[in-house]
């Protein structure tokens, strides 16, 4: 890449970026209340992309063979036991990570 082209690229990234930024204030300013439709995602969304997320994980890991995805469900087990027990999501989510790279790389 030529250096105009590196500026332009990095300029179209900054302006994408705060285009995204701030274009929700600009459209749902103090003034309207905002709309259900868009409230019902603020409460949908979460749930939908952290269980798409799950599935994700979870799409490539072989059950039969030994240890047939031990690590994942204690890991999973892990993390919702600190969910229910703290309310902290980063608690959460370092620990069922630490739980799965221990149990990958130690145990089995």
């Amino acid at each position: 890449m030529t250096l105009s082209q590196q500026i332009i690229t990095i300029a179209l990234c900054v302006l994408g970026t705060m285009l995204t930024r701030f274009l929700p204030f600009l459209i749902f300013s103090g003034k309207r209340p905002t709309p259900a439709f868009v409230r019902y995602l603020g409460k949908a969304l979460p749930a939908a992309i952290f269980g798409m997320l799950v599935v994700y994980c979870l799409r490539n890991v072989e059950w039969t063979p030994f240890p047939g995805g031990i690590p994942e469900a204690v890991s999973i087990a892990v993390t919702v036991l600190l969910h229910l027990w703290r309310r902290q999501m980063l608690l959460s989510i370092a620990g069922g990570t630490a739980c799965y790279m221990l149990l990958v790389q130690a145990v089995f």
